[in-house]
C-alpha cells in the first residue's frame, strides 16, 4: 500500500538537535510500552491509530520513534503516504536512552527541557 512512499531515518544527534529545535516526536507504541518510559515531550499514537489520528497531529515535521526503530520507520512510511513531513528515529528510544536524553515514565508526554536561549547561541 505504500510502497511508492519514502521516509528517512536519522540518527539520535540529529533527532536530537530537532527536538531541541521544536519538531514534534510522536511515539507509536501501544500505551503500556509508552508509560514504561518514552521520550520528554514525545505524544503517543500508537502505530495502528495513525491513519485515522494524523489529523489531529500540527503541522511540521514529524519525527516517529519506537522501541528500537521497528515500527518507527512503517509509522514514518505511513505519514509520508498521507503527505505528512517525517522520519524515523533510528535506534529508537533504547538508542535516545543510551545517549542521554531524557525518557520520562507515565502516561504523559512530560517536559521537554530545552538548552537555554543564549547557550543556543554559543552552540
Amino acid at each position: 500500500m505504500f510502497d511508492d512512499a519514502t521516509a528517512e531515518e536519522i540518527d539520535v544527534p540529529t533527532a536530537h538537535a530537532m527536538w531541541q529545535a521544536g519538531d514534534l516526536m510522536v511515539d507509536v507504541r501501544l500505551p503500556e510500552e509508552y508509560a514504561a518510559g518514552h521520550i520528554a515531550g514525545a505524544v503517543n499514537i500508537p502505530i495502528r491509530d495513525l491513519p485515522v489520528r494524523q489529523s489531529e497531529l500540527p503541522g511540521g515535521q514529524i519525527i516517529t520513534v519506537c522501541s528500537t526503530g521497528n515500527r518507527s520507520r512503517r509509522a514514518a512510511t505511513t505519514l509520508a503516504a498521507l503527505g505528512r513531513t517525517s522520519c524515523s528515529l533510528r535506534g529508537g528510544t533504547k538508542a535516545w536512552a543510551a545517549a542521554g536524553h531524557p525518557v520520562v515514565a507515565g502516561p504523559e508526554p512530560g517536559e521537554r527541557r530545552r538548552r537555554p536561549f543564549w547557550r543556543r547561541l554559543t552552540g
